[in-house]
C-alpha cells in the first residue's frame, strides 16, 4: 500500500486499528513512534546492485492506556514527515514488536489496516541455478484428451 492510500483511508476512519496476519489486533493503545524513509542499497547473490526505498511506520505498545492515536493525528505526523524528510509516495512497511521486530507489508480491508506477511526471496535465481517451481497439478483435474486411455477401456 502506498503512503497516499494510507492517508486517504485514514481520512475515512474514526479510529485506527492494525490487524496482525494471525487475525489478532494490535492493542488499541499503540503509538506510531516513527515515520521515515528507509533506503536499502545492496548487491544480490547474482552480483546485481539494487536500491529499494520504503516508508516505514514503527508501531509500539506501552502501558499507556489513556492515549489513543486518532486518524487525524497520524495524518498530521505523516504529512510532517513528508515535508521535513522529503518522503515521496512510496510503499509502506510496518515494524511491530513480537518476539523480535517483525516487518510487514500493509493492506486495508475497509475497517482495519492489515499487517501482511513478507517473505525472503532469491533475486537472482537465473544466476544461482535455482530451477523454477513447477506448478502442481492434480491428475484427477486433467481432462482426458483423444490420446488418453479411460479406466477399464482395455488400452493399457
Amino acid at each position: 500500500m502506498k503512503l497516499s492510500e494510507v492517508k486517504a483511508n485514514l481520512k475515512s476512519l474514526e479510529k485506527i486499528a492494525f490487524q496482525l496476519p494471525n487475525g489478532e489486533l494490535v492493542p488499541s493503545h499503540f503509538h506510531v513512534t516513527e515515520v521515515g524513509k528507509v533506503t536499502k542499497n545492496f548487491i544480490d547473490c547474482g552480483g546485481t546492485v539494487r536500491n529499494e526505498e520504503v516508508v516505514n511506520f514503527q508501531l509500539w505498545n506501552e502501558q499507556d492506556y489513556d492515549h489513543r492515536l486518532h486518524p487525524e493525528k497520524l495524518v498530521n505526523i505523516i504529512e510532517l514527515s513528508e515535508n521535513v524528510l522529503g518522503i515521496p509516495d512510496l510503499e509502506v512497511e510496518v515494524e511491530y514488536q513480537g518476539d523480535t521486530i517483525g516487518k510487514y507489508g500493509l493492506d486495508f480491508d475497509g475497517t482495519n489496516f492489515l499487517l501482511t506477511s513478507k517473505l525472503t526471496d532469491c533475486l537472482a535465481k537465473d544466476k544461482c541455478g535455482i530451477p523454477e517451481k513447477k506448478e502442481k497439478v492434480k491428475l484427477a483435474s486433467i481432462q482426458a484428451s483423444g490420446n488418453s486411455c479411460a479406466p477399464n477401456s482395455g488400452c493399457c
